[in-house]
């Protein structure tokens, strides 16, 4: 029987390690598939013990879940593949991981998650005492490229609720399921554009949360944790035109603020995104990349440049480190430019040198 330890081959690393372990794979005997079937369902179990307690203590969403679940998955089943265990896996061997994923073309953001997800899983095996070390915390994540995020100008933003506005006025018959479409995508816009949320915690809002006059809408965001974010005028007269059609509808019921007929109950991301993308292509805008995590793109990047500071856009977005907010700093860095050259007394000599 093959046995499992590793054999570092001299200054070449990790690198001599993964194609040992792939001569190791394939030279072993069928006796060793006993000790991969153990491995497995001991590394399976373990990861469902995983996900509770992310699900039950830090009110991960179950799209979420789903991530971490994949993930981790991929890890046991690779780790299968070189005779180790999710379980038993030992910094070499995780970085051997890596490796692997770079060479089958993973993106540094992929493999970036993916790493996270295991380090999340070895404090989790940690904290149980069902490791006595986290392999994972110094293996260095792969740098990501951080793109700026693509931002609507204002006056695109404008145009696409001016027609879903007019869009949503048709009245033709309130059974009329056009008509319902049209007056829920106006409101989810709104919604979106007013406040910033994510897509996830939109189609997901109680109806309770709409509910009455309310200037501010308290959102449920990540890890169940709560935010309040202002209300305009005009998304509380479209949310209400929404809520008058919903409450008479076959699903007045629901808990929902956007009921469907669903697994969840509530409608789909997709099917917002689409209809936002039709709607674009109808308002002549062009946007053929739109969709609604862009109008929290805007959301973020107009506040920034008509004078809110970074702080107040962390704590709008929902965002619990200031770190993910900087990726608009440059757009701060574009007003403060602005700023000072309309207005420092010699900024006029400068340009004129």
């Amino acid at each position: 029987m093959c046995s499992s330890f590793l054999i570092w081959f001299g200054s070449g690393g990790a690198h001599h390690l993964y194609y040992y372990f792939q001569w190791h794979a394939q030279s072993c005997n069928a006796g060793e598939a006993y000790n991969r079937t153990i491995f497995a369902m001991n590394a399976s179990n373990t990861i469902e013990l995983f996900l509770e307690m992310l699900s039950a203590e830090r009110g991960a969403a179950c799209n979420t879940l789903e991530s971490y679940r994949r993930d981790l998955e991929w890890a046991r089943q690779m780790l299968l593949y070189f005779h180790s265990s999710l379980m038993t896996a030992n910094r070499s061997v995780l970085e051997v991981l890596m490796i692997r994923m770079a060479d089958e073309g993973f993106s540094p953001a992929s493999q970036a998650r993916r790493l996270s997800a295991l380090r999340q899983f070895y404090k989790f095996l940690y904290t149980e005492g069902m490791r006595q070390d986290e392999p994972s915390t110094e293996i260095d994540s792969p740098r990501k490229k951080q793109a700026l995020p693509k931002v609507m100008s204002e006056e695109q933003v404008g145009r696409l609720l001016d027609f879903a506005a007019a869009e949503a006025a048709v009245d033709d018959g309130q059974t009329s399921a056009v008509y319902r479409r049209a007056v829920r995508l106006y409101a989810l816009i709104e919604l979106l554009y007013a406040t910033g949320m994510r897509i996830s915690e939109l189609i997901s809002l109680s109806v309770r949360a709409l509910q009455g006059d309310s200037r501010l809408l308290v959102i449920k965001g990540k890890g169940n944790k709560e935010r309040l974010v202002p209300l305009s005028s005009k998304a509380r007269e479209a949310v209400q035109s929404w809520l008058q059609l919903r409450n008479v509808g076959d699903m007045a019921d629901s808990p929902w603020a956007f009921p469907a007929r669903s697994s969840t109950g509530y409608v789909a991301r997709q099917l917002v995104a689409r209809e936002l993308k039709a709607l674009a292509a109808r308002a002549g805008i062009g946007a053929t990349c739109l969709s609604p995590h862009m109008l929290r793109h805007a959301f973020a990047s107009h506040l920034l440049q008509n004078g809110a500071d970074l702080r107040t856009v962390q704590q709008l977005l929902g965002h619990s480190d200031i770190s993910t907010t900087q990726i608009y700093t440059h757009v701060l860095e574009e007003r403060l430019h602005q700023l000072v050259n309309s207005c420092h007394p010699l900024a006029d000599q400068a340009h004129q040198r």
